[in-house]
């Protein structure tokens, strides 16, 4: 998995009960949720894309598509960067990352989504705001072309939160939405997929290698975070299955307090784990430390960098943990996670998963196998 490694979960443990004093002291009731964004080396803004994980090794793919899937994630980054960089709010260059991947048949969202048993394209997708905590989410649509705006209407212009099928296009209808065919979402490798499983009764694992799930998360110039997650579901699914991306806590949270998380990975068991908000719920103690720190100025700079360096690796260390959870219970999968100070971070229990990352300090890179990243020190648990 990636992650920290022995050497750095020795270094926490040795220091988790100093940090916790230091915190629990520093934590008054006027300095506990302070917004303080001024200390010295938070990125202005940061931003996180994933497009599913899954048995992605290096000897399954042709060089010719590597370049394809880099180059798609890279068309999303650069979408998501451009809103961030030029002053816009992490919605919309959540938003913006996502379409990219929604239209691209190399992604099982949108266009390119896989078949339900039936034969159709079902489509989910989630999105919230990490400001008010207001979502959005709708699930086995079939009519609209870019499902992640469709979850962001229903967060900003419906009483709800999850809308679901006909009900879901309906409203589609009255906000405005274009009809949109089913030939536009319709591909023929993932047709071939659905009747590979019919024919020789297989898994959806058998058939998907990967899970194409999209996803982004960011961090805006404002301090604030969004998260939002798009998905054609598991090839084959029956009886109006819903997995994780639609649903928030489990495939897509943000809390400007603590983190903002999108998943990829078999539906079911990030349900069951809550795996979106496990994460953030686990962050938010640390993050609450972080900004009673930086606000108290008592706090010697020497003990501001300690405190940096070890709550990056808990950080780390949080999102490894609660994907060990999901392979415990079977499930496979990653997330992509960005804290309210901009760090990045990737954690999978695959070999591989699609995935880029950028910020305001000059970062851009897209990776597709474990380790892959600049610093990356170790590789996927598998």
């Amino acid at each position: 998995m990636r992650g920290v490694n022995s050497v750095a979960i020795q270094t926490m443990k040795n220091a988790i009960l100093s940090l916790v004093a230091a915190g629990v002291a520093l934590l008054t009731p006027a300095t506990a949720f302070a917004d303080d964004h001024t200390e010295a080396e938070k990125p202005k803004w940061s931003l996180a894309i994933h497009g599913g994980a899954g048995t992605i090794l290096p000897e399954n793919i042709t060089p010719e598509q590597r370049a394809a899937y880099e180059a798609a994630l890279q068309e999303a980054l650069d979408a998501g960067t451009e809103i961030l960089a030029s002053g816009g709010s992490a919605m919309d260059a959540v938003k913006a990352a996502i379409i990219p991947m929604e239209d691209n048949p190399l992604f099982n969202a949108g266009r390119g989504a896989v078949y339900t048993w039936e034969g159709e394209n079902e489509l989910d997708a989630s999105i919230m705001d990490g400001r008010d905590r207001s979502a959005g989410a709708v699930t086995g649509v079939k009519t609209v072309r870019n499902p992640i705006l469709l979850a962001d209407t229903v967060r900003t212009d419906s009483p709800h939160v999850f809308l679901m099928g006909e009900g879901a296009e309906q409203f589609a209808d009255e906000q405005g939405f274009e009809v949109t065919p089913p030939e536009w979402f319709a591909t023929e490798s993932r047709r071939q997929s659905l009747e590979r499983m019919k024919a020789r009764e297989l898994s959806a694992l058998d058939v998907d290698l990967k899970f194409g799930t999209v996803g982004a998360v960011a961090l805006d110039q404002d301090g604030n975070l969004a998260a939002g997650t798009s998905t054609g579901g598991m090839t084959g699914k029956r009886w109006g299955r819903i997995g994780d991306a639609p649903v928030i806590g489990a495939g897509t949270y943000a809390d400007n307090r603590a983190c903002a998380v999108s998943a990829t990975g078999w539906g079911e068991y990030f349900i069951r784990v809550g795996v979106a908000h496990e994460i953030c719920a686990r962050l938010r103690w640390d993050q609450a430390i972080r900004r009673a720190s930086y606000a108290d100025p008592s706090v010697p700079a020497e003990e501001l960098e300690k405190f940096e360096g070890l709550l990056k690796m808990r950080s780390q260390l949080h999102a490894d943990s609660v994907m060990a959870e999901v392979k415990e219970l079977g499930g496979d999968g990653g997330v992509i996670v960005v804290t309210p100070y901009g760090e990045t971070i990737f954690s999978f229990n695959t070999a591989g998963m699609y995935r880029g990352r950028a910020n305001s300090d000059g970062l851009n890179e897209v990776a597709i196998f474990g380790g892959e990243e600049a610093g990356a020190s170790d590789t996927p648990d598998h």
